[in-house]
């Protein structure tokens, strides 16, 4: 490829390794490496967040689903942005004030049983695993198109790399990678959205109507149905958006890493505008690459249209652009699979070793050693998955893992909020529940049966019918956490008594003593 991607590639892996090396300086504590010490502010959460969200799925992936599937790409959309609503009313608030390090902080600040720490931190490991895929995949596409590198080669070296990155800086690096690439690309989408426009003489009536004989597809390129036939299809679709960035663990660890519950619904204010702003250019830059590099040019460069971004910043920019739009998405997968890495980690060490394994007694050496670990083997598990899935969308990826994240962290995470009578027996049952129905109905779905060769991982009739099993997993996780419960309840017939404590820290970040002594 040109010298110009190779030059910005260069230089965005240098930035990068000047801020783990800074980060790494500061990364001395377990606290600083999970949670970046709890010292940013609102700004900066904000556009750590957006970062964490405009990952290559929301970028790659969402403007190849506009490019490919027309109106049908606004399921992966507005989801995404209406779920921030449920953390903004639903989620921040309480976790902030009940949460230290993990998602598993927060439930056991309820019940203190290490059953509870243990399956949650689980829940933690998987998803994060799951939403990995997308990241690594999108980082295959791109290194192949970009260096000529194989697919596979390409996943291992962006692994290696990004390892290398997490083990030195943990959150504190992640976080400034974070704000960093998302001021840079939000930057280049600008760039990349006015040239597009200006091609297309600033039409921005015109091109919906163009779009109709742009495509294979005709005037059906404007109505829903290209991909999602199926009106139950694309509600479990929905459905897994808005609620499961609610439960994504490396979304819901960022409002740990700041001082308190009003800079936690301040952060959230921000990215929403910001996505908001982003996920507007998303559209046109989508129907800008269907009108002026095609659907076919897309398809050939990547088979799930996850390429069609930077080839339309080649067309559009030249060289120049096309290496920038790049290297900043290389950067975009690199921080995003730290922070998802960095938040796994975390978990295992924090939740499973530290609390489970050495009843919160490990040292910090301890704990720094057992991070940087379980780091290496979670990237090495996603590293491997991620060779067998090069065909699918990267955003679709994304979408299982949001699916996941509400099937089995949401209903805990409100139940353990808001409902008197809930106890451990209920959250470990909507956890296993929601995170084993997903993943089965997942394995028996047609993203791994299909009755075409090679459409699929498998050749065969699938056995579930809809390729996102939000619909139906979801509705278990809180069936499951409500039975649960009653079942609980008889067999336990204490009561677990401490709802009015965690309903006053949960709303006010004080205790009942610090409440009453105020």
């Amino acid at each position: 490829m040109s010298l110009n991607v190779i030059i910005l590639f260069v230089f965005m892996s240098i930035g990068v390794l000047f801020i783990t090396y800074f980060a790494s300086k500061k990364t001395k504590t377990a606290g600083s490496f999970y949670t970046a010490g709890g010292g940013l502010t609102a700004r900066q959460n904000g556009l750590a967040l957006a970062g964490d969200f405009m990952s290559a799925s929301t970028f790659l992936g969402l403007i190849g689903a506009f490019a490919l599937t027309g109106y049908d790409a606004f399921f992966l959309m507005y989801g995404a942005l209406v779920s921030f609503l449920v953390i903004l009313f639903l989620v921040a608030e309480p976790l902030r004030n009940l949460g230290k390090y993990t998602l598993g902080d927060m439930i056991t600040a309820r019940f203190k049983y290490k059953q509870v720490r243990g399956v949650t931190a689980l829940n933690t490991m998987i998803i994060s695993i799951f939403y990995m895929l997308g990241q690594l995949v999108a980082a295959g596409a791109l290194f192949k198109l970009l260096l000529g590198i194989p697919y596979n080669t390409s996943v291992i070296i962006v692994g290696i790399f990004m390892l290398a990155f997490v083990l030195f800086g943990g959150m504190t690096a992640t976080s400034w990678v974070q704000i960093i690439k998302a001021i840079l690309l939000i930057a280049g989408s600008i760039i990349l959205f006015v040239l597009v426009m200006w091609r297309l003489d600033f039409n921005f009536i015109g091109i919906f109507t163009e779009m109709k004989t742009t495509t294979p597809f005709g005037a059906e390129f404007l109505n829903p149905g290209v991909k999602y036939t199926s009106g139950l299809e694309a509600a479990s679709l929905t459905l897994g958006l808005i609620l499961g960035t609610a439960g994504l663990p490396h979304v819901l660890v960022r409002f740990l890493t700041v001082p308190n519950a009003q800079v936690a619904r301040k952060s959230v204010v921000w990215v929403m505008w910001i996505l908001g702003i982003f996920h507007v250019m998303v559209i046109f830059l989508g129907f800008g690459a269907a009108k002026l590099v095609g659907s076919a040019n897309i398809i050939e460069a990547s088979p799930g249209g996850n390429m069609a971004g930077p080839l339309l910043a080649q067309l559009v920019g030249g060289d120049f652009l096309f290496a920038f739009i790049s290297a900043v998405s290389f950067a975009t997968i690199l921080a995003v699979v730290s922070g998802i890495v960095v938040t796994g980690a975390t978990a295992f060490s924090h939740d499973f070793y530290n609390e489970i394994l050495k009843d919160g007694k490990a040292t910090e050496k301890q704990q720094m050693f057992m991070v940087r670990l379980s780091s290496m083997v979670i990237t090495v598990i996603s590293i491997t998955l991620s060779l067998f899935l090069q065909q699918f969308n990267v955003t679709f990826l994304a979408v299982l893992a949001l699916t996941l994240a509400a099937s089995s962290n949401l209903p805990v995470i409100l139940f353990t909020i808001f409902w008197e009578k809930f106890n451990k027996t209920g959250a470990i049952a909507g956890m296993l529940v929601g995170l084993i129905s997903t993943i089965g109905l997942l394995a028996l779905s047609p993203n791994v049966w299909n009755p075409v060769p090679g459409a699929a991982l498998f050749t065969g009739d699938p056995i579930f019918p809809l390729a996102s099993p939000g619909i139906v997993s979801i509705p278990l996780g809180f069936l499951a956490a409500y039975i649960g419960t009653l079942i609980g309840a008889r067999r336990q017939p204490v009561v677990e008594d401490n709802f009015s404590e965690i309903l006053v820290k949960a709303n006010t970040g004080n205790d009942v003593k610090g409440i009453a002594n105020h």
